[in-house]
């Protein structure tokens, strides 16, 4: 069992420092130097990892302490890391951030700690010059168990202004692992809720990653990269990758029985999900088929079950309503009584519309878009029994999103919510489970099982 995996964190002051650009350019970079690299997100984001995966050529992979609680950070890590000559974890925030209230819980520092990974840290010197001492000695010795291995340096202006910069940094003894300097090629487009996911613009984004590698090739020192994250020893605490199918957590199926088929939307309109959501599902005797409904009219043959996750329906809303044979099999699916799962985007798409255009009509609602975000951790209790969970069922999740849905819970509300207010939202009836929230099922993986055992039983 390898739990020695070379490894660091990418990690910033603060959002908008750069920290995507380096994370991704050195986990291309490393790649084209023949290592297998193991991409890696702190935080609930979907649209990073889709770059990571680009960059590597391997699934990108979520780690969030809030989520999925703090003991299972190492375990998803090395999970993700099977096989993989080097890991390149991308932070979220400022370093030291984290949920609201919480202390250092799901901040990147917290995750490094869990992790024993070194963090390099992203710099946007554009404003500043030997002021840079001062600010990386605060947050290098702000906690002790957080080990910085170096800096990089972004947005510098000039080669006088590197020299500043480096003078600064050498008598405060920090190594300098890289400067950048500003270059258009490597902005990527941005709209309501962060970055356009890769399934989007694809050919664009593979030109955006190869920008960013060829900058962090340019500026960065690679082989002292990869030293720090050489120089990390094993994973704290002895912890054994994680595994979708442990003895006795996911029962195989009758035997003789063909596996229930479950369908899960994807393409353009439906990006976001963990990918241990679907490795779960198989583990559980499932038959995972992915399909777009933005191209196709029919859900797979034998769908027994339906998964809808996150991602932009409100971009694609027109393409969505006009596709009405799909529309109509899913309304006819959920009014069969076969379980369907459904967060946020998921949600949004089986109301009855959608800024007025015409959706599955499975729950009684509409939906539109508003001016407010809506952002942050929530701490959940199942209202009732559902296709996902039985009742008393507590779960983490996260919202994100900037649309309304009216009403916000159906006479059977999906969850209870206690964080910031209490209140319920979504929607169960038959089998159809509906809601804002996403949650990451690795951390309740009874949901997997019990969401595969009712398309076995409806």
């Amino acid at each position: 069992m390898v739990t020695s995996v070379p490894r660091l964190v990418v990690a910033a002051p603060s959002s908008g420092s750069g920290k995507t650009t380096v994370a991704t350019g050195l986990m291309a970079a490393f790649a084209a130097r023949g290592l297998a690299v193991s991409p890696h997100k702190v935080g609930p984001d979907y649209i990073d990892p889709g770059y990571h995966a680009l960059a590597t050529g391997r699934v990108g992979r979520n780690l969030d302490a809030y989520l999925c609680g703090p003991e299972l950070i190492a375990p998803l890590f090395l999970h993700g890391a099977r096989g993989c000559d080097l890991a390149v974890v991308e932070g979220v925030m400022g370093l030291y951030d984290g949920a609201a209230g919480e202390g250092e819980l799901a901040s990147t520092a917290q995750v490094a700690k869990l992790l024993g990974a070194p963090v390099v840290l992203v710099v946007d010197a554009s404003s500043q010059s030997r002021s840079v001492a001062a600010l990386v000695h605060g947050f290098a010795s702000w906690d002790p168990g957080v080990r910085v291995g170096g800096v990089v340096l972004n947005k510098v202006g000039s080669d006088r202004h590197e020299e500043l910069l480096r003078e600064a940094l050498d008598a405060a003894g920090v190594p300098v692992l890289g400067v950048l300097r500003r270059v258009a090629a490597v902005d990527t487009p941005s709209r309501h809720l962060g970055l356009v996911p890769v399934a989007e613009r694809h050919a664009d984004a593979v030109d955006s990653v190869g920008a960013m590698a060829a900058q962090v090739e340019r500026g960065c020192d690679l082989d002292a990269l990869e030293a720090v994250a050489r120089a990390a020893g094993p994973v704290p605490g002895g912890s054994a990758p994680w595994t979708p199918d442990l003895p006795g957590r996911h029962p195989a199926g009758p035997v003789g029985k063909p596996a229930p088929v479950v369908a899960v939307a994807g393409g353009p309109a439906f990006t976001f999900a963990y990918a241990e959501h679907a490795e779960l599902l198989a583990a559980a005797g499932a038959e995972v088929a992915t399909f777009d409904p933005l191209r196709d009219e029919r859900l797979p043959d034998g769908t027994a079950g339906l998964v809808v996750g996150g991602g932009f329906p409100e971009v694609y809303a027109s393409d969505l309503s006009a596709n009405e044979s799909l529309r109509k099999d899913i309304a006819e699916l959920a009014l069969s009584g076969a379980p369907v799962a459904a967060e946020c985007a998921g949600l949004l798409y089986l109301c009855r519309e959608l800024d007025g255009r015409p959706m599955c009509g499975v729950l009684d609602a509409t939906a539109r878009m508003t001016e407010r975000l809506t952002l942050g951790y929530r701490d959940a209790v199942a209202v009732g029994d559902s296709v996902l969970a039985a009742a008393g069922t507590r779960m983490r999740g996260h919202e994100f999103h900037r649309t309304a849905v009216e009403p916000g819970a159906g006479a059977a509300p999906a969850w209870g919510l206690r964080t910031p207010v209490r209140r319920v939202e979504g929607f169960v009836q038959r089998g159809v489970h509906a809601s804002y929230l996403h949650t990451h099922w690795a951390s309740e993986p009874g949901v997997a099982r019990r969401f595969v055992e009712r398309c076995r039983t409806s």
